[in-house]
């Protein structure tokens, strides 16, 4: 099928909704399909800089698309959907709402992959004319419970939307083969002691005090938090010192490519998120997450111990991962401590982990997505 993807995604960039955007649209072209992203914006890296940036098997179709900011999206929604017209489409795939309904108004078969609740004043208005259309669709809410929030809030049934729950995904090939914690720790020229990670942006909810008073109370173990935009970053960096804890390795943001090696550092790797969770794009999604990092952490087969929030367990259980009340460090320091006094259970819970990931690759999502749409 010749499939368009529509995000309003700035690519290239850091944020996790770049990432998912670029690998969603690879696992479709890895499919055998023809597919062309577009997004906003003008092109400002060449295709072997992107692949390096996401950690891509194979180069991705990109076109970029000028807009008019003064509309909020809407001019770009426009321009995109008649690109796709154009391009004689046999599928949009997007994650933007109003992309959706004009495609259904010109009958091309469409897509919706929802990260969070509707929003904005013309949002509902359009969510009802989405589920109202006669055109095929299919709704793609990333976690049971968001698709329960949509339920709730507009009165649809599943059938009526082809409703699909799509949880996010991970690269396995990029996590084949990668070392044991210790050699990697080696030649990332890390510290070799028994170490905690952390890979991700650093915004509220994220648990970034749970972390620094983790580090403080525990010099016994490295920290690894690998992510954060510079700023941000600086501003740890300068806490950190400024405390005088030594145990703490700040990276900064480091390519897609070479994240795996990485999270293989960790003896555990953590997902500390408070009970409110700040996105990219602002907003709470505590309640309706789908962590690009839990499936990363599942893959890099390594013991996980998260924050115990019910969406969570939508796709982890106890054989998988310690889970703590958020921002408890006592809960989190026992744990922590007892993973280090037990490498068995730190093993056990990270061959768990990988042996539940095979699901849960990019093209396996991108093909269920796909299925009985046409």
């Amino acid at each position: 099928m010749k499939i368009v993807s529509i995000s309003a995604s700035t690519i290239p960039s850091n944020t996790a909704n770049s990432i998912q955007v670029v690998k969603t649209t690879q696992a479709l072209a890895a499919l055998g399909h023809q597919v062309t992203l577009l997004v906003p914006g003008e092109r400002s890296a060449p295709a072997e800089d992107l692949q390096v940036h996401y950690g891509l098997q194979q180069p991705v179709d990109i076109l970029w698309i000028s807009e008019n900011r003064v509309w909020k999206r809407y001019d770009f929604a426009i321009k995109a959907v008649h690109r796709a017209r154009k391009m004689g489409a046999d599928v949009v795939y997007t994650w933007m709402l109003q992309t959706a309904v004009l495609a259904l108004w010109f009958n091309i078969p469409t897509i919706l992959e929802m990260h969070d609740r509707v929003k904005g004043r013309i949002g509902p208005w359009l969510f009802r004319r989405f589920c109202g259309s006669k055109t095929r669709r299919r709704l793609l809410p990333i976690t049971h419970a968001l698709s329960r929030v949509l339920m709730d809030d507009f009165s649809f049934s599943p059938s009526a939307v082809n409703l699909q729950v799509a949880p996010m995904g991970v690269d396995l090939e990029r996590y084949q083969g990668l070392p044991g914690p210790s050699q990697a720790r080696q030649s990332l020229g890390l510290p070799e002691k028994f170490t905690a990670g952390y890979a991700g942006h650093f915004y509220a909810g994220r648990g970034m005090e749970l972390l620094f008073k983790l580090a403080q109370t525990m010099p016994q173990v490295h920290f690894l938090w690998v992510g954060g935009e510079a700023d941000v970053v600086e501003y740890w960096k300068h806490r950190v010192q400024s405390t005088g804890i030594t145990n703490v390795t700040l990276t900064g943001f480091v390519n897609n490519q070479v994240l795996p090696q990485y999270q293989a550092a960790a003896d555990v790797l953590l997902m500390p998120y408070g009970r409110q969770i700040a996105g990219s794009s602002g907003g709470d999604t505590a309640r309706i997450a789908s962590p690009m990092k839990m499936f990363e952490y599942m893959a890099a087969s390594r013991a996980i111990i998260s924050s115990d929030l019910p969406v969570i367990h939508e796709v982890l259980d106890e054989t998988m991962a310690v889970f703590c009340p958020p921002e408890d460090l006592q809960a989190w320091s026992e744990a922590l401590s007892k993973l280090q006094g037990d490498p068995c259970v730190c093993r056990a819970l990270g061959d768990a982990g990988r042996a539940a990931i095979e699901t849960y690759t990019w093209q396996a999502r991108a093909e269920r997505a796909l299925k009985g749409l046409l």
